[in-house]
């Protein structure tokens, strides 16, 4: 069994494990919300070593704020309760705190989601992140049916055009977003990563490594799996994003390797998948074991450079599946 193969039941195993734990929880949300995880428990490759990134996402309660935006139907004490159950089962079974002393655990409602789209608003809250993570590594913990009806209302967000494009409908707008997700992630690495001391920097280096494999295949995944859709048949339905969101980033290029119309891309695609098992198999360590080999300097270049080969080979992808097709051309320019 390989590293991937070995982490995706490992997160079957783990996730099992939670929801056995959680009946009380799931049943505070029975048809109000849902509860997703997303990094590597989202993306179905976490190991022994990995923390748990979680939102809260609630249905609309059909009552206004003064914000102009629905509520959730999940009340704010049952919020309460199903948050200190998420903290005790977590400790319980040894998983890692949650990060920043649980202040990225948020409950929003889909409004909240959908009506900050294309706002400034939308970077303030954090609902733009918790929506892209949603749409591009999420997995349901509890209450699965919740969870598919609230990502087709944000899908149907995204797709607000498709009634007169269905043709040749390009979904721009998610597009943008995803691009915009990984500038974002860029731009966030540059700005908290400290240069001294030698621990510092070598800490700066594991999360630029973990930048240039997972991050960089969250965002890119979904994009070319939406590129070779419009190649395939000339426009992205709803449908298809909704078959992309199900899968996790492994499993899109999985899907892209079976595809016979993109034969001239299978190779390539077959590098980057075991090029990112290498970047599984050097990170399922503690950190800071991760982190004193990266500052051997010998061991840290040929981390780097297995991250400069990872994205070479994505754009390499990017740019054989997208040759001759207009949605490329929106990738680029």
């Amino acid at each position: 069994m390989g590293e991937l193969s070995d982490r995706r039941s490992q997160t079957g195993k783990r996730i099992l494990q939670l929801r056995t734990r959680l009946q009380d929880a799931e049943n505070r949300a029975k048809s109000k919300a849902c509860v997703y995880a997303t990094g590597s428990f989202g993306r179905c490759e976490a190991s022994s070593h990995s923390d748990l990134d979680l939102f809260i996402l609630g249905k609309n309660n059909g009552t206004k704020g003064r914000d102009g935006k629905e509520g959730s139907l999940l009340k704010r004490l049952d919020e309460i309760c199903i948050k200190a159950d998420l903290i005790e089962v977590t400790r319980v079974l040894g998983i890692q705190e949650f990060s920043g002393d649980g202040r990225y655990l948020v409950h929003y409602s889909v409004d909240e989601l959908t009506e900050t789209l294309g706002t400034p608003e939308d970077d303030v809250t954090n609902t733009f992140t918790a929506r892209l993570l949603l749409l591009l590594e999420s997995h349901p913990l509890l209450e699965d049916k919740v969870y598919k009806e609230v990502t087709e209302e944000v899908v149907v967000a995204y797709w607000r055009d498709y009634e007169d494009h269905k043709a040749d409908f390009m979904p721009a707008f998610l597009t943008n977003d995803i691009l915009r997700l990984w500038r974002t992630f860029c731009v966030n690495y540059e700005a908290r990563t400290e240069r001294v001391p030698d621990e510092e920097k070598a800490k700066g280096k594991l999360k630029n490594y973990k930048l240039k494999h997972s991050r960089l295949l969250t965002c890119y995944s979904a994009l070319l799996y939406l590129l070779a859709v419009f190649r395939q048949q000339k426009s992205v339905h709803p449908a298809d994003a909704l078959a992309m969101i199900g899968l996790t980033p492994t499993q899109r290029l999985e899907w892209l390797r079976e595809q016979p119309s993109l034969a001239d891309a299978h190779e390539t695609v077959s590098r980057l998948l075991d090029q990112y098992e290498r970047f599984l198999e050097t990170t399922n360590a503690e950190e800071g074991d991760i982190v004193r080999r990266f500052m051997d300097k010998e061991t840290s270049r040929e981390y780097m450079t297995a991250a400069y080969t990872f994205g070479n080979l994505m754009f390499d992808v990017l740019a054989c599946i997208g040759k001759d097709n207009l949605f490329y051309r929106l990738l680029v320019v």
